[in-house]
């Protein structure tokens, strides 16, 4: 089935992740202008400079999202690992928020041109608000007090948001909504949970023995890495030279 069939067909599931990003980028602006206005900083939210970035930027995110691949001794098959929140995270700490933001959704549109969907929105829909709960939070502290300390805080505080939205989120929506989008009942969804872990009697068991560890890999991941190389390429993202007259912090 091709893209544009598929969004046909879950039109309303669609409305549901375009409201979303639409959130998303609100709250990470109003978080933004917050920041700046306690900083001093008049410089605006996007510029030329920052809208190149973000386009590179979520094109690299994009083509490690294409790269995810599965944990089966963790969790079933159609949940995937992948590290495309790296870039997403390191925009957000070298031009804010609103930049994380918009590479974490136009990341999951260029996957979708490259790859598809295999699992009717329900996963990059899970990919794009789950990556937002460890980049926003991230990116909003550490754009209040730039540190190495604030980065540290900034990378637990995002893990933590990350994994604790994407347990609960699983639960309440994708779920039941990948079960009713991919006509898969949520009993055998349930038992295949089960075959990995006997844990799991419920969906609750389910996301807490099987979606959190692996929330939690990713967001440990990509934190260390972040914090091993923000301070030696922000000066050429932010400036385009390794010799900047401004060096960050962190």
């Amino acid at each position: 089935m091709s893209l544009m069939e598929t969004v046909a067909q879950n039109v309303s599931f669609v409305a549901v992740c375009l409201a979303a990003v639409a959130g998303m980028i609100l709250i990470a602006y109003l978080f933004e202008k917050a920041a700046k206005k306690r900083n001093g900083n008049t410089e605006r939210i996007l510029h030329t400079r920052k809208i190149v970035m973000i386009g590179m930027f979520s094109a690299i995110s994009g083509i490690l999202y294409c790269f995810d691949f599965s944990l089966p001794m963790i969790a079933p098959a159609f949940y995937k690992l992948d590290f495309s929140e790296l870039p997403a995270l390191i925009g957000g700490f070298a031009f804010g928020p609103v930049a994380g933001i918009l590479i974490e959704f136009l990341k999951v549109l260029i996957k979708l041109i490259l790859k598809s969907t295999s699992t009717a929105f329900v996963g990059d829909l899970a990919n794009f608000l789950i990556g937002s709960c460890l980049v926003l939070p991230a990116s909003v502290i550490y754009m209040f007090k730039k540190s190495k300390t604030s980065a540290l805080i900034a990378c637990i505080a995002g893990t933590v948001c990350m994994s604790v939205f994407g347990t609960w989120f699983n639960a309440v929506y994708l779920l039941p909504a990948f079960s009713a989008l991919y006509g898969m009942p949520l009993d055998a969804i349930l038992g295949m949970g089960t075959a990995i872990n006997a844990s799991v009697t419920n969906i609750w068991t389910f996301v807490l023995f099987l979606v959190a560890p692996i929330n939690i890999i990713k967001g440990t991941g990509v934190s260390v890495i972040t914090m091993l190389v923000y301070k030696k390429i922000s000066p050429v993202i932010k400036y385009g030279t390794a010799s900047s007259r401004e060096t960050a912090k962190v």
